[in-house]
């Protein structure tokens, strides 16, 4: 999987604007993707080199054109053999928990610090969540829908064992 066949499978449904994209990037699919306009338009601009999409600059009036992608159906068929290739093992990067694998070399408090910002991120992210839901759900799969409850389920597991272990270690003299 990569940021080409997320964006494939974006406009098999409609035609977006990078704009759009990004949207969707941001909310519900950053709980489990993530990339920026500086992936984004270099991809859009690969997938149509490869000829997986069209790209159409539609004039507006008073601003700026904005170009609209759609898919075709080379993009199509490139897009079904993603699905049909085999699973990927899911793949997990985060500084925070590096530096926490390697807190014993940092002092107390920078780690309780550590541990503070991150819960108010996984709090920022789970109230993300919540408040989408009620404009996503409409629109959404049940499968899709799936996705979205196991970004909550997961925020929530996690807010509370960092909760947790921020109590723990605030207790203890040692991290």
């Amino acid at each position: 999987m990569n940021s080409q066949d997320v964006i494939l499978g974006l406009l098999h449904r409609r035609p977006l604007t990078g704009y759009e994209i990004k949207n969707t990037f941001e909310r519900p699919l950053s709980f489990f993707f993530d990339a920026g306009f500086g992936t984004i338009y270099p991809t859009l601009a690969k997938l149509e080199s490869l000829g997986y999409i069209l790209k159409e600059s539609v004039e507006q009036d008073n601003r700026p054109n904005k170009n609209v992608y759609a898919i075709t159906e080379a993009g199509r068929a490139r897009f079904k053999a993603y699905l049909e290739s085999p699973m990927e093992k899911d793949t997990y990067r985060s500084d925070f928990l590096i530096r926490l694998f390697f807190a014993h070399y940092q002092d107390r408090e920078t780690l309780i610090e550590w541990i503070r910002e991150e819960i108010a991120a996984a709090e920022a992210e789970y109230r993300a969540l919540q408040d989408g839901m009620p404009d996503w759900e409409p629109q959404m799969t049940r499968a899709q829908l799936l996705c979205a409850q196991i970004g909550i389920a997961s925020s929530e597991a996690k807010l509370r064992v960092l909760r947790e272990g921020l109590a723990e270690i605030e207790r203890s003299s040692e991290p």
